[in-house]
């Protein structure tokens, strides 16, 4: 099966280190994220969506920048890459805004469907960080 990489970019009125916990810490993610997020020994993470466990790894993180999962889940690319999603935290110099970038590697192919469901899931955010 072939995946596809979506990348969108968010701007968020929240500096990145109130940003960062949202992103980065199971706490976080289970509020805006996934219904669940459980923490497992050596960086792995429990997402659970509809009742339904989705192991992943931290592979990365860069306090108060990036995060990223990889998805352990037999969800790999025919090359054999895992399935992720990066969080990427990016503060422009010139605005001085906040902006949150995701790039999310899946076998979701539908571009529409995907930005559909990261945009009510950053709007979900917005709300908890008061953007």
């Amino acid at each position: 099966m072939e995946n596809y990489k979506f990348i969108a970019e968010y701007e968020l009125r929240a500096s990145p280190k109130v940003l960062f916990p949202y992103i980065s810490t199971a706490s976080g993610l289970s509020q805006w994220f996934a219904s669940k997020v459980n923490v497992r020994p050596d960086h792995q993470f429990d997402f659970y969506w509809d009742n339904e466990s989705h192991p992943a790894k931290q592979v990365s993180m860069r306090q108060n920048k990036s995060v990223r999962f990889e998805f352990l889940n037999g969800n790999d690319t025919p090359t054999g890459e895992h399935t992720y999603i990066d969080f990427r935290v990016d503060v422009s110099e010139l605005t001085q805004s906040t902006f949150l970038r995701i790039t999310d590697y899946s076998s979701n192919t539908d571009p529409d469907e995907l930005k559909s469901l990261w945009n009510s899931l950053i709007d979900k955010l917005k709300e908890i960080v008061g953007s």
